[in-house]
């Protein structure tokens, strides 16, 4: 059964509006608003739940600007994924290089955002500590984007030091830069791994979904990973009614979602 094309299952599904993009874009910097205010209160139990928080708005409009589907001119899509990645202290341009490049051709070789797909569970999670270098290594070898890439590696350095020299007057700050870096460890793992591991020969048998209410919620529709691989021109908001739409094709495949919560 041949997969449906977008204009069989809807163009509107393409479409993003002024309302969502500005949402996407100022989530995470309200995160970080949020992270400072809570830790300027002492509130410090709060921070990892924020910190989670502000990952997860990062990935999801950072995915979205890679990909071109929230509607932002080439400029802005350069500053975009600028300050995007600052705020988790990553290399946005390093992300795009390299996602586009796992979206040509996984599983391949020369895919390193996939490679932990071919590690074991333990090998995914110990690759966590070189995974982004790696990445942005990788792209700055390609030699396009040399400038960001560079601005962008400087931007943890700083964080570092600064929150170090600031520590006996803003404790926070380094708090969240090692938030930051730290949680980034779980990359290979959660985003690559679990939704590729034991893959098959197949589009439909390469990459695992999950379906459910709370955790692709929760995780702002992320979790629909066949879906986007499918059809990585539909934003992410528009994810859950495209696999409502693809349903009895992936059924008519043998393809069944993992059900969460």
């Amino acid at each position: 059964m041949t997969a449906p094309t977008l204009a069989e299952l809807g163009t509107d599904l393409l479409v993003t509006s002024r309302r969502r993009r500005a949402v996407a874009l100022a989530r995470p910097f309200a995160g970080v608003l949020c992270f400072a205010g809570v830790a300027w209160a002492g509130w410090w139990w709060l921070t990892p739940l924020v910190a989670f928080l502000v990952f997860v708005a990062v990935v999801n409009v950072t995915h979205d600007v890679v990909h071109r589907t929230i509607g932002l001119s080439q400029r802005a899509t350069e500053w975009a994924l600028f300050a995007t990645g600052l705020v988790l202290l990553e290399s946005g341009h390093a992300y795009r290089a390299t996602h586009t490049q796992h979206h040509r051709y996984f599983p391949h070789p020369d895919d390193p955002e996939g490679h932990p797909a071919d590690l074991s569970f333990l090998g995914a999670l110990l690759h966590g500590p070189v995974f982004l270098v790696r990445l942005w290594w990788w792209s700055f070898r390609r030699g396009k984007d040399r400038g960001w890439l560079l601005a962008e590696a400087a931007a943890p350095v700083t964080a570092v030091v600064g929150g170090t020299l600031l520590w006996p007057y803003a404790p926070g700050v380094l708090t969240y830069a090692v938030m930051m870096i730290v949680g980034s460890w779980v990359y290979p793992l959660l985003t690559v791994y679990l939704p590729h591991h034991d893959y098959g020969d197949t589009p439909l048998t390469r990459t695992r979904t999950l379906r459910g209410r709370v955790v692709p919620a929760l995780f702002l529709e992320l979790t629909y990973h066949l879906e986007h691989h499918l059809y990585p021109q539909v934003p992410s908001h528009h994810l859950p009614e495209l696999a409502r739409r693809l349903d009895p094709y992936l059924a008519a495949n043998g393809v069944r979602p993992v059900r969460v919560v």
